[in-house]
């Protein structure tokens, strides 16, 4: 009993607390997170970033090679540099259509996600801002049509366009680039968050004409999600590959995809052709690379205002 009260603190003191250890932590916006997830984590993203990475690095260091190289060497394993010898016998091979293909992909990937982007937007304004009859019945039809694959309405369309004498021509793929659901889908959602209806009601009492409200107040407020839905856009068109090759069969008309494949194809009896499939394809990263690079601030900022409802 001696010993217990010599254990007792002096009255009048705090006794003191013991020291249990604490996981370490780490704030990250605000939250605490625990060390092990963000490792964890982190490894998952690296793996990730390595998966999607790898075949673009096999593809820069395959167009450097030789004809010979490529087959003779390890894939990722370094030899001559024959890049730029290889992208002039791609500008000059068959008069130079690898660039006729490139200028068609960008013709049908910018004027067709420009035209893309303005028709969802629109769209997407309306079942937005205005209230109507069959409105929640559209609004299913949308959701709806994006259960649909792609492939199952390639055929049908390839038989409308040419009962309509548009197979064959730029409008055969432009005009199936109109519809895009899930662009609409975007658009209605970015519409409901980023337009306040008092806004809209002091621009009519000002005189403002529809058609106005919308070009100079829904698209302005709209912009930030209008950039996400023309990337979405701009890749899927810039990717499209089995419509061209339903709709056309002039060569002067196909995109790149439809172009390099069939020098994929070509290059089992010709086999020069395979390492200018190679040097193709890489040439044709570039320009989504920049597209990307150059919207990228604004759809980072459009996925933020649409992820959530205001």
């Amino acid at each position: 009993m001696t010993a217990a009260l010599q254990d007792r603190p002096p009255a009048g003191t705090t006794p003191p607390v013991r020291s249990r250890r604490v996981s370490r932590t780490v704030v990250s916006g605000g939250e605490r997170v625990s060390r092990g997830w963000m490792v964890a984590a982190t490894a998952v993203v690296a793996l990730a970033s390595l998966y999607f990475l790898a075949p673009v690095l096999w593809l820069v260091i395959a167009s450097t090679k030789s004809a010979s190289d490529l087959f003779s060497t390890p894939g990722f394993a370094l030899a001559d540099w024959h890049l730029w010898e290889n992208v002039r016998d791609l500008s000059t091979y068959d008069g130079g259509i690898f660039w006729r293909w490139a200028l068609n992909s960008v013709v049908y990937s910018v004027i067709g996600s420009v035209l893309t982007t303005l028709l969802c937007a629109a769209t997407g304004y309306a079942l937005a801002v205005y209230r109507f009859r069959g409105r929640a019945l559209l609004i299913g039809i949308v959701l709806g049509s994006l259960l649909v694959p792609g492939t199952v309405l390639a055929q049908p369309t390839y038989v409308l366009l040419v009962n309509l004498g548009l197979n064959n021509t730029y409008w055969g793929l432009l005009l199936p680039g109109l519809s895009y659901p899930f662009g609409v889908l975007l658009a209605w959602i970015f519409a409901q968050n980023a337009i306040p209806t008092e806004l809209l009601e002091a621009a009519r009492l000002d005189g403002s004409g529809e058609f106005r409200t919308f070009a100079g107040i829904g698209l302005r407020l709209m912009s930030s999600g209008l950039v996400t839905i023309l990337l979405f856009a701009f890749l899927g068109s810039w990717n499209n590959y089995l419509l061209p090759l339903l709709v056309l069969t002039d060569a002067e008309l196909m995109p790149l995809t439809v172009g390099l494949t069939g020098w994929n194809q070509a290059s089992i009896t010709i086999p020069s052709l395979q390492i200018l499939t190679v040097v193709g394809s890489l040439v044709s990263v570039v320009p989504i690379a920049i597209v990307f690079l150059a919207l990228q601030r604004f759809w980072r900022a459009g996925l933020s205002a649409g992820s959530v409802r205001g």
